[in-house]
This record gives C-alpha cells, sequence and structure tokens, in this order.
C-alpha cells in the first residue's frame, strides 16, 4: 500500500481507495467497477467513483448521468467541483467536462493532472470507498496514474481466456511494480447458463482462478454472461439495482462484500503503509 501521507493530504476523508484495472480493454473493466460501486453502496458504505479512463470514459453513461454536470461552488474562498451523484454513489468523469462527441487528445502528464484535479478539487466529502475505474493497458499513463494517486489497493478484472489472461498478468505485475497490493482478480464474462441449467464456457474455464493461485493473488469470484448486464450498463441501471435477483447481481455482491472485509482487514493489521517505489 502507499504511503498514508499522500492520501491524508489529498483525499483527507476517504478510507480506502481501490483501483479496478485490467491489462487489456473489452474485458467489462467498466461494467465491474460500477457494479461493485452500486454493491458496495446497498451494503451501507459511502461510495464514490473517479473515471480515470481519461481517453474512454464510460462511467456517466453506465451510471445514468450522461445529462448531469458537477456544479462549481467556493469553499473556503476555493473554487470547488461538487461530485455528480446517482444511486447514492458521488462520481466524477472527465465525461462531464468535455463534448461526448470529441476525443480527449492528452499525452499522459495531461491526462494525470486532471485525475489529480478530480481528487484535490473536488469536494468528496466522507467516503468509505473511493473507487478508480482505470484505463487499460499497462503503458506510460498507467504508470504515471499509479504514481499520481494514492491507492489502497488493485482488482485485476479478466475473462477466462488465455489472451485476456496474459495481459492480466502484466497487469497484475504492474501494481506490483509500484508498490500497490492486488486485492484480487475478478473472473467476467466467465460461463453462459444455458435454460437448462447447464454452463457453457465460452471464452475458456477457470482461467482467472488458475491465475489467482499461480501468483499467488485472492481469487474474489467469477460473474457470469448475461445479456442483462450489458444492458443494465447502456441504460445507465447497473444489474446490481436492475435486477437484483439475478446470478450476477447476487455474484456482484458477493464480491463487494469480500473485497471489503479484505481490504478493512488489511488496514487492522497493516497500519504501517511503504512509500512508493518506481
Amino acid at each position: 500500500m502507499q504511503n498514508t501521507n499522500m492520501q491524508n493530504s489529498i483525499l483527507p476523508s476517504v478510507k480506502f481507495t481501490i483501483a479496478v484495472a485490467s491489462g487489456k480493454g473489452g474485458v467489462g473493466k467498466s461494467t465491474v467497477a460500477v457494479n461493485l460501486a452500486v454493491a458496495l453502496a446497498k451494503e451501507g458504505y459511502k461510495v464514490g467513483i473517479i473515471d480515470a479512463d481519461i481517453y474512454g470514459p464510460s462511467i456517466p453513461t453506465m451510471l445514468g448521468a450522461a445529462d448531469d454536470k458537477p456544479k462549481l461552488v467556493k469553499i473556503a474562498e476555493k473554487n470547488r467541483l461538487l461530485p455528480v451523484v446517482k444511486y447514492g454513489i458521488k462520481i466524477m468523469s472527465i465525461g462531464f467536462l468535455v463534448d461526448p462527441n470529441e476525443a480527449v487528445v492528452w499525452r499522459g502528464p495531461m491526462a494525470a493532472s486532471a485525475l489529480k484535479q478530480f481528487m484535490s478539487d473536488v469536494e468528496w466529502d466522507e467516503l468509505d470507498f473511493l473507487l478508480y475505474d482505470m484505463p487499460p493497458g499497462t503503458g506510460d499513463i498507467q504508470l504515471t496514474l499509479t504514481q499520481s494517486i494514492p491507492l489502497t489497493g488493485s482488482v485485476i478484472v479478466t475473462t477466462p481466456q488465455e489472451i485476456s489472461l496474459i495481459d492480466a498478468r502484466k497487469g497484475a505485475k504492474m501494481f506490483e511494480k509500484v508498490n500497490v497490493p492486488v486485492l484480487g482478480i475478478i473472473e467476467n464474462m466467465s460461463y453462459y447458463s444455458n435454460p437448462d441449467g447447464s454452463k457453457e464456457h465460452i471464452f475458456g474455464e477457470g482461467g482467472g482462478k488458475k491465475l489467482s493461485e499461480e501468483m499467488g493473488i485472492t481469487f474474489l469470484g467469477e460473474i457470469a454472461i448475461n445479456t442483462a448486464v450489458r444492458i443494465g450498463g447502456d441504460e445507465g441501471k447497473p444489474i446490481v439495482l436492475g435486477k437484483p435477483e439475478s446470478t450476477e447481481a447476487k455474484q456482484f455482491v458477493s464480491i463487494a462484500r469480500d473485497l471489503a472485509e479484505q481490504v478493512k482487514n488489511r488496514a487492522r493489521t497493516q497500519p504501517k503503509l511503504p512509500v512508493i517505489e518506481i
């Protein structure tokens, strides 16, 4: 975990900060991030989410807040942004501030600067969990972001197929290099449930669990494929809210509970955090 002084100076009222990341795009990282946020909120936690995917912001749409805008207020003689609130979750995204039809063409340091402002210039107030929906990959922008933001830990999202596991492994190793603990691996799109109750493993079977065992990382769980998950994201009502009795919603809630307990247990047993190294 990173230096507590860094978090206390930037986000003094936030207890835990978690990056939801992936080694590659297309594995449902943002879907996992919003459903975890909603699940944690339903468990009674105060939750915020920062859309750190500067080049492809999707959180506003997935949380049904695409038409909302953060308000600018003056607090203690300083201009502050109030995050958009939806489903009890505080949200900040570059998607609120730019034309949705325009590309964000920024170099890594510019993206990192915007992200810092999402923390230092936003009135988050007290939060139990602040999630970051990270951009995919392990290049300059990811390293810049992980060195610029205070993180309690990270979660890696993958699908079972080998091509995703290769990149997920790289993503986990990137966090290890910057002293950010990988709290667990989540396997998305694990299987499809046939009408007869049997499971069809479209992208392979057991890859996420195998990777977690190989790397000595907690396997947080698997999420099945369901059209309702995609529809919930497109319509701005995550499946945890839209279909709370579905298998997938229950899987998200179970993972969120386990993640929350792991983070709190770590805080109790590891109160002193090492300084970041790179």
